[in-house]
């Protein structure tokens, strides 16, 4: 079988190449308030509310984040101020790559124009795009887009953007939920999960496995 060179490998940034560490965000704001014995069930329905408001109509990324941590403190009986979603929603802006993405970018950027589709906003990403530590061709935002992943609407924009069609990419995401089963249902059929244990594997959404960034490179033969 001939190896499959994509004219692009396009990825999904927070979790996948940043590390996302929304839930240390929320256990740095709320450790006074919630006990360390429930800190991990606080931050997963943290996690589920900011997915489901990502579901709706495009909003701040700000916005969403406060919505979702209101629920979640609802939920639970937590006390919230508008101060914890500024503090959550600053500390965004701190996060650098896993230790295994600049290496394994820079790699496979020798031989392959990298884009980012991202659920960020467009004053927030240049925070974390510099630290990636390779050349990034294309950085395409949900602001930009006017939607969230999973929803369809950013692969369909990205896809005009870069003049090509769903056969022509390598799409690289840790997330099923929030990339994955998307480019499953578009016919994005070139997948790589980064397992960062995200998501629990779904093999019938038809991926690549790997570990980390460092084995994109054997993936498209490099």
């Amino acid at each position: 079988m001939a190896l499959f060179k994509p004219k692009f490998i396009t990825f999904d940034c927070y979790g996948t190449l940043i590390n996302f560490d929304m839930a240390g965000a929320a256990e740095r704001c709320f450790k006074d308030r919630v006990s360390a014995q429930e800190m991990l069930a606080f931050t997963t329905d943290f996690a589920r509310y900011r997915f489901d408001e990502v579901l709706g109509a495009w909003k701040p990324y700000y916005d969403v984040v406060s919505d979702a941590i209101q629920r979640t403190c609802k939920k639970w009986g937590v006390a919230w101020s508008q101060a914890d979603s500024d503090f959550i929603y600053t500390d965004c802006a701190t996060w650098g790559p896993h230790p295994d993405v600049p290496a394994g970018l820079a790699k496979v950027a020798k031989e392959f124009p990298l884009v980012l589709l991202t659920n960020s906003m467009d004053d927030l990403i240049p925070h974390h795009v510099p630290r990636l530590g390779a050349p990034i061709h294309m950085t395409i935002t949900a602001e930009e887009v006017g939607a969230y992943k999973p929803q369809m609407k950013g692969f369909e924009y990205m896809l005009d953007k870069l003049n090509c069609g769903p056969e022509e990419i390598l799409h690289v995401s840790s997330s099923l939920r929030y990339d994955l089963m998307t480019c499953y249902d578009m016919g994005i059929k070139n997948k790589v999960w980064v397992n960062r244990g995200h998501d629990p594997a779904n093999p019938a959404y038809q991926y690549t496995e790997i570990n980390d960034i460092g084995g994109l490179a054997a993936v498209v033969g490099l």
